[in-house]
């Protein structure tokens, strides 16, 4: 019979549809993609393309070229030059577009997706992400910073070449503030964080875990609300990104790409989002938030009954997704 489960860190309900669940080799990507080439000349984050960009704002070098390289966004959703003003005209509300949109190149090879990278290059994206990250909270125009990586068609992406996004904005969104919020209602009435209480107890059931490092955990959760999407959360309490210490940020790329390659090998290449889920710098130390990285794969769509009511139906089963991706054997 299917069943309604609740999520407690989003506090949305979703329908495990268990009568037309699908096995999970059921998601496996059909369609090959096409090959690429290594470096292609018509690419704006090609080596040797630098010009098709706005200069970059920070670089990782190598000894001829780069490593990484963050430009600002040609077409930016938001503007770096101005102020920030408010403005309230009776029920209305309009804040200055004002903010920071870069882009991360992750890699000089057009051709090689996070989950080919090695521990080491994913190691410099992160570290790219903590500058990029205190660099825009340094900003008083800003309240809240997100990072994100686009993977595929279906995910968003526009260009092919490998690269992640930050973008910066002048006030906090509703879905941010909910969860704050709703974090601090649980730890008021209980004396403890929500997200360290679901880690232990995934943990402890170990039915839903992906896999395990020093410092962090893989798992899908109990209620997740699409097929195969995953937590990486880190084990020791910290509400900021930026709190992580160097062998935290070290395992981080170890257990993102490990998981990213999971997907990659076991489900043929799916399209992909992943974001930092992570407090604003302001709220660091706070004991009622847990930062983590959310990675959703691209293998339903929204429909009406989802856009209608909210609510998600979900026709895998979670337990099964994870011990399909435990199976997968990656370096």
């Amino acid at each position: 019979m299917p069943e309604l489960r609740y999520n407690v860190i989003t506090r949305e309900w979703v329908v495990i549809a268990t009568e037309r669940a699908k096995r999970p080799d059921q998601f496996i990507r059909t369609q090959a993609r096409k090959p690429l080439l290594e470096r292609d000349p018509k690419c704006p984050f090609c080596p040797g393309n630098e010009a098709m960009t706005p200069p970059a704002t920070h670089v990782v070098p190598d000894t001829n070229s780069w490593r990484v390289r963050v430009t600002p966004n040609k077409f930016a959703a938001l503007s770096y030059e101005g102020e920030r003003r408010r403005f309230v005209q009776g029920i209305r509300r309009t804040v200055t577009g004002v903010g920071i949109h870069e882009v991360m190149v992750e890699t000089p090879a057009h051709n090689k997706t996070t989950a080919l990278l090695s521990d080491q290059e994913v190691e410099l994206i992160i570290q790219t992400y903590l500058n990029r990250f205190k660099f825009a909270s340094a900003d008083p125009r800003i309240e809240q910073v997100t990072i994100f990586k686009n993977h595929g068609e279906q995910a968003g992406t526009s260009l092919e070449h490998p690269h992640s996004q930050m973008i910066a904005i002048p006030v906090i969104t509703s879905q941010l503030r909910d969860r704050l919020s709703h974090a601090l209602e649980h730890f008021d009435e209980f004396g403890e964080c929500i997200f360290c209480r679901v880690l232990g107890q995934e943990v402890k059931e170990r039915a839903r875990l992906v896999m395990e490092t020093e410092h962090f955990v893989a798992f899908i959760q109990f209620a997740t609300l699409t097929p195969f999407s995953m937590l990486i959360m880190p084990r020791r309490h910290m509400a900021c990104f930026v709190e992580m210490h160097d062998a935290e940020a070290v395992d981080l790329a170890r257990i993102l790409r490990r998981s990213l390659a999971k997907l990659y090998h076991g489900l043929a290449d799916p399209d992909f989002n992943y974001a930092m889920r992570t407090a604003p710098s302001e709220y660091s130390g706070v004991k009622y938030y847990h930062w983590y990285v959310s990675i959703i794969p691209r293998l339903t769509r929204m429909a009406g009954f989802e856009l209608g009511s909210g609510m998600f139906i979900n026709v895998s089963l979670p337990e099964e997704n994870a011990a399909f991706l435990r199976g997968v054997k990656v370096e």
